[in-house]
């Protein structure tokens, strides 16, 4: 007993010597860097705190290793709290837990015998049906939303959190059950993924007409699309086209609304785009379109008409394709809208209400 004793004492002591010994030396530099030598005279790098520096030169290779990327809780890729830590794919319809089966080859890249084949098949058949379940038809096409959101965000060079987000927003589109009707399934894919890019740090200059570019459907589909899933989802995401009231007044003619007038009138029309945007009105249905109805309702409320519809229609339309009809449906939809909030047609509560907010 006693040997092993001291035994154990001699080796803790020595446990504890090195590690007050290590304590006083800065750590070699690991990871995310991947360098250990200088690469102006080949000496020794190494990490102390947040910086490394080599020890012959005395150069900083880095400084601050803080990663400022998305955790995987930012990108939804974490299970629950009772599950195990698992990162997921949303990218995929089983969030890609699945594995993959080769067409004639095994893990290794072997070519398969007669008898691998046809197990691979059997496999392969098996796993479809696991993959898609019940609701097949859904899911295979939710599956083919996804990868349009992947080949959309891959031509575009969006990172890879991006696109990973536009896929969430398509699959609580398609839980909301959205696609049906107009709204096609290739339309929400890129709205997906205009949305995500909105919210993202990427340059988003005409990014909306670069993401039609590269969509299986039209630039105004793309953009009601993106309306919907933001509306009819709740998503806090920034608006696809925020001046979209301004910019339906700058392609009405210069003398079309006196410039008093024409303030008070882009004033209303605003309140009434943020009704629109809440009740929702025409949730699938482009914002410029939705802009111009509320122009145009905005016109009516106030005591003197300066606009037709046709007037309205034909400025819309050089950003997006409008109608009269859908200026005149979409019209009287925010005015009840109005009626139903400030109890009243009265202009003067919506446009006090603007003056507050300017404030």
């Amino acid at each position: 007993m006693t040997s092993n004793n001291a035994s154990e004492k001699t080796v803790s002591d020595v446990q504890s010597t090195t590690t007050e010994e290590r304590g006083h030396e800065p750590t070699v530099e690991h990871e995310p860097s991947g360098r250990s030598a200088c690469p102006e005279c080949e000496g020794q790098v190494i990490t102390e705190d947040e910086q490394s520096f080599c020890t012959d030169c005395g150069l900083i290779v880095a400084d601050e290793w803080v990663d400022l990327s998305p955790t995987l809780n930012d990108l939804g890729l974490v299970g629950d709290a009772d599950q195990s830590i698992e990162t997921v794919d949303p990218l995929r319809t089983d969030k890609g837990l699945h594995t993959k089966i080769g067409r004639n080859t095994d893990g290794r890249g072997n070519p398969l015998s007669n008898e691998q084949w046809e197990k691979v098949q059997r496999l392969r058949k098996w796993h479809k049906r696991m993959q898609f379940g019940e609701k097949r038809k859904r899911t295979k096409r939710l599956n083919e939303g996804l990868r349009d959101v992947e080949m959309i965000g891959g031509n575009l060079g969006l990172p890879d959190h991006v696109i990973k987000q536009a896929a969430r927003h398509l699959r609580s589109a398609s839980e909301a059950r959205l696609p049906g009707g107009r709204m096609a399934w290739e339309a929400l894919a890129g709205g997906a993924v205009l949305l995500a890019a909105r919210a993202s740090s990427v340059d988003r200059d005409e990014i909306d007409i670069a993401v039609a570019t590269h969509t299986k459907a039209p630039h105004e589909r793309v953009c009601a699309a993106a309306r919907k899933i933001r509306c009819e989802c709740g998503f806090d995401v920034p608006l696809i086209r925020p001046n979209a009231v301004m910019q339906v007044v700058d392609a009405l003619d210069d003398d079309a609304i006196p410039g008093a007038r024409a303030i008070q009138t882009w004033r209303l029309a605003q309140h009434l785009m943020k009704l629109g945007d809440q009740v929702p009105v025409g949730p699938g249905t482009p914002r410029c379109t939705v802009a111009a109805s509320a122009l145009y309702a905005a016109d009516r409320l106030l005591s003197r008409k300066y606009l037709t519809q046709e007037q309205v229609a034909a400025a819309a339309s050089t950003i997006v394709p409008t109608s009269r009809n859908r200026i005149a449906r979409y019209s009287r939809e925010l005015v009840d809208a109005y009626e139903a909030e400030h109890g009243t047609d009265d202009p003067g509560v919506g446009l006090e209400e603007e003056r507050d907010t300017l404030r």
